[in-house]
Formats: structure tokens, sequence, C-alpha cells
């Protein structure tokens, strides 16, 4: 079974040997006069991703580079950026079997929590990075206007909602350097969801919705 690891707009060039992934758990377990204890169920906490990448110096024969071999000061810089940019990002594992067909994947929006880059003189020019990474939920809040009243009438609370971004995609779009199914959603229907990407790959005849190269005709 093959392993591909997308990281934001980043495909490792040597993908991690393993993952852990750790699902939190927020229950509450109490003791009731004459009962005993008993165990609060709650909703599960953020999902927690741990691995270590090799990020190699050198151009090795089994290491992957779709638009050409990278250093590793490439890729830490990458790792630098999302740390102090505060911002979300997309983290999708794909499973495939031999075949190259998809087994199962993870996409989840994630943040990174924190990273360390280990030197060793047993790697040589490599280094190797653990990279700690945790889900991230979008939340926001509700605009309440509240109404003076009249002598008459009563107090009336109005919640505004967001409105909803409608966008008609063009009937084709040529993949650029940076580019992926999960952004070209975004950027032209105003959201995305992994049904979305797999029904765009299924559409252009693109086995792995995580794979996309330059030059590449999209059509929506």
């Amino acid at each position: 079974m093959a392993y591909s690891f997308l990281f934001d707009d980043l495909l490792f060039p040597v993908t991690p040997s393993k993952l852990d992934t750790k699902i939190k758990d927020k229950n509450t377990t109490i003791t009731l006069i004459n009962e005993g204890e008993v165990n609060l169920l709650k909703k599960a906490g953020l999902t927690e991703f741990s691995f270590e990448v090799l990020l190699p110096n050198v151009k090795y024969p089994f290491a992957v580079y779709p638009d050409g071999f990278q250093p590793a000061t490439f890729f830490l810089d990458k790792l630098e950026k999302l740390k102090t940019e505060n911002k979300p990002f997309q983290f999708i594992v794909s499973r495939l079997k031999p075949s190259g067909d998809l087994l199962f994947d993870n996409d989840m929006k994630v943040s990174l929590e924190e990273y360390t880059i280990k030197e060793s003189v047993d790697q040589g020019l490599d280094v190797v990075v653990s990279i700690q990474l945790k889900q991230y939920r979008e939340y926001g809040t509700k605009v309440v206007e509240i109404k003076k009243p009249t002598a008459k009438s009563k107090p009336v609370a109005k919640t505004t909602k967001p409105r909803a971004t409608n966008k008609t995609p063009p009937k084709s779009h040529k993949v650029v350097k940076g580019d992926t199914l999960w952004a070209l959603c975004k950027k032209y229907y105003g959201k995305v969801t992994k049904k979305m990407t797999d029904e765009l790959a299924a559409k252009n005849g693109i086995k792995n919705p995580d794979l996309i190269y330059p030059g590449q005709v999209i059509k929506f």
C-alpha cells in the first residue's frame, strides 16, 4: 500500500513511514451520592496528528518531486511560513492500492502546532523534521440587531446570516504550479468538499485527486 502526504499545496518528496492519529477524549467522570461513578459523554476533542518526515538535500531515486528537485530549505521555509502566518490549511493523506486506485484517505483542515528539526551525522546532508498538527474547526459569530421599542411595539431581535457565495466556474482551467483540485473548487465554486474534488477528478480521468500537474487542463 502506497501513501502520499499533501501538506497544504506541498507534497513531501519522501512519504513518512509512520503517522500517529490521536482522537482526544473529552468525557467527564463524576461521582454521584450513593450511585458511584458515572461517565458524562461529550463531543470528542480536536484530532491530533504526529509524524516524522525526511527532507533530502540530495536527489535520491526514491524521492518524488512533481515540480523538480528542491532542497530541504524549500520545505523548511514552507513550514516556517505556515507557523508564522497562523492560518489553517488542508492536510490530506491518501492510501493507494498497488494498482494506483484510492483505498481511503484523511482530509482535514489543521493547524501546525509545532515542529522539531533534527540533524545528525548519521543522516549526512539530510534533515528529519518531527511535525505535530491539530484539527481546526471553523467557528463564527452572529450579529444581533436590537431595535428600540416604540410605545406599542416589543423589542425585535434580528439575526444576520452571511450571504451565500455563488460562483460560476469557467469551462476549463489550465493547471499551474501550486494548483490543487481542492483549491480550484474553492476558487471557482466558492466552497469545497471531498465529494466535489472526487467528482471533478473522476470527470477529468484523474485517479488520485491529490495529484495534478502543471499543464493539465481541468474541465468543470
